[in-house]
């Protein structure tokens, strides 16, 4: 029997034994904090290791001796009091001996006084920004995989994705106090080795610091669902000697000011349209080609096309002003920071020309300059505007004859007439690929986190009237829109019995015009 015991003993003790060795485990990190955090790691596996072997070495024993085959007899016993106070007391004192060391650790977690280096770090789809106080040093990090790779046309790198352009470089043996916010959507800067994660919440700034004890290159990555590309947002950090660290730095700054008088003199520059169309396409694969897609048709519903946009086929200057400053409220952000009055020249001569746009526009960097600073456009560009403008006028009138054709629609009969269940499906499906599939998909799976899947959807297999009420009158906050003036009540009946009943649905429900008609008075 001691055998036994002692092989058991053996299998709860040596995990924790071994722990620092396996490689699922915590790492210990590089700095102070990430040794204490790995530290309380461990005395709380010790806990569960010790409290393990107790509780069920009693329950494997009381098992073995008291069991009925050799004539145990239960002991019948109520309300002991020395009972209630041993577990009372006993998880209590394992508690506070938990509590001690981690509220010690946690303490020290969230104290970056006196700290030798500030720097802020701004999360947003999907790039840091690190930005480094007093010094007027300043730079994006982008993802810097290669997109071979990304699309499994190229072997994959030990560093897949988690690799930048430009790390963000510490110094070793300094404090640096953190300070995150974000442009956009809430992100998590995470550094397993400096044991440091901290979520990055728009208009809110959180502090978090760190003191790395030896130099090399660390990595990590944005630790919250952040959109589309979340898994692309990787964190580098790169953690020099002092010394080398001091000349970095004066390098960098010895760089900004080259790259503002570089900017400067690209001011006097005039580049031929195939000049800004190859280093607009660089641009844009680099910086846009995430969100709008290479051939930039977007992803319907989210990011919206480009190709034959109002937008880029109407007056630059407005294009202009969207590149610069973004748009609030919607995840187009401001490059005015991120990129030079060249680079945004190039990446909108680019727009204007690719994908069959062929504006014909030639946008250099005094363009951008003059836009940046409130200035009017230059001459040579008033040709294109006044022909953006009168498109524009156009598309207007355009609008406006359309809408007063619905207007006069709205007072013709209203065709309630009742289909078949097959008329419903055939019509359903005409309907669904032409208002719905851009969003839902064309096989209903959706897109997830972004639009819901109709397949078994709760909606779709409940009660009809809440499928009718939200087809016809939407869903406020969200991207699901009315549809009550923009489809018949019989086109709308047509899809709703195409939904009910396809990919699976099967509800064998059929839906005809009255109903929906009904349904809106």
């Amino acid at each position: 029997m001691k055998q036994w015991l002692y092989c058991l003993m053996a299998v709860l003790l040596a995990p924790p034994l071994g722990a620092n060795e396996m490689p699922l485990n915590m790492t210990q990190g590089v700095t102070e904090i990430s040794g204490k955090v790995y530290d309380l790691h461990m005395i709380i596996l010790y806990i569960c290791c010790v409290i393990g072997l107790i509780v069920f070495g009693i329950m494997i024993y009381s098992m073995i001796y008291h069991r009925k085959s050799k004539g145990a007899v239960a002991a019948n016993f109520h309300e002991s009091t020395k009972v209630e106070i041993a577990w009372t007391v006993i998880p209590f004192i394992i508690l506070i001996g938990m509590a001690i060391p981690a509220t010690k650790t946690l303490i020290a977690m969230e104290d970056p006084s006196n700290a030798d280096l500030t720097v802020k770090i701004t999360g947003s789809q999907w790039k840091w920004h690190y930005s480094y106080f007093n010094e007027g040093v300043e730079f994006y990090s982008i993802l810097s995989t290669p997109r071979e790779q990304i699309d499994g046309n190229a072997i994959k790198s030990d560093t897949y994705l988690l690799e930048v352009d430009k790390p963000l470089v510490l110094p070793i043996n300094r404090k640096v106090r953190f300070l995150m916010t974000s442009d956009d959507v809430i992100h998590s800067w995470w550094v397993p080795a400096f044991a440091v994660k901290k979520d990055a919440n728009p208009g809110f700034i959180n502090e978090a610091w760190t003191k790395i004890d030896k130099p090399g290159i660390y990595r990590g990555q944005c630790a919250e669902l952040c959109g589309k590309d979340h898994g692309f947002m990787p964190v580098v950090v790169q953690a020099l000697p002092e010394a080398d660290y001091d000349a970095w730095l004066a390098d960098q700054k010895n760089l900004a000011k080259n790259a503002q008088a570089a900017a400067q003199a690209a001011l006097s520059e005039t580049l031929s349209k195939d000049e800004l169309m190859t280093q607009g396409e660089q641009i844009y694969m680099a910086r846009c080609a995430a969100c709008h897609q290479p051939n930039g048709a977007g992803l319907p519903g989210v990011f919206p096309s480009l190709i034959g946009s109002p937008l880029i086929k109407g007056p630059v200057a407005g294009h202009i002003d969207i590149v610069l400053h973004g748009k609030p409220g919607t995840a187009m952000q401001a490059f005015d920071k991120q990129l030079t009055a060249k680079e945004i020249a190039a990446v909108v001569t680019y727009e204007r020309n690719a994908w069959g746009n062929d504006t014909g526009d030639v946008i250099q960097a005094i363009d951008v300059s003059n836009a940046a600073n409130g200035d009017a456009m230059p001459a040579d560009t008033s040709a294109s505007i006044t022909n953006a403008i009168d498109e524009t006028i156009s598309v207007a009138v355009e609008a406006v004859a359309a809408q007063a054709s619905d207007m006069a629609a709205t007072v013709m009969p209203v065709d309630l007439t009742e289909l078949s269940h097959e008329e419903l499906m055939t019509e359903g499906l005409q309907v669904y690929t032409t208002s719905c599939a851009a969003c839902h998909q064309a096989t209903g799976a959706g897109l997830p986190g972004a639009f819901p899947s109709l397949i078994g959807s709760p909606i779709i297999t409940g009660p009809v009237d809440e499928h009718i009420d939200i087809v016809r009158n939407g869903k406020p906050g969200t991207a699901m829109q009315a549809f009550a003036s923009s489809l018949s009540p019989r086109q709308m009946a047509a899809v709703i019995t195409y939904e009910r009943n396809a990919w699976g649905n099967n509800s064998g429900d059929t839906v005809q015009a009255t109903d929906v008609n009904s349904h809106g008075q």
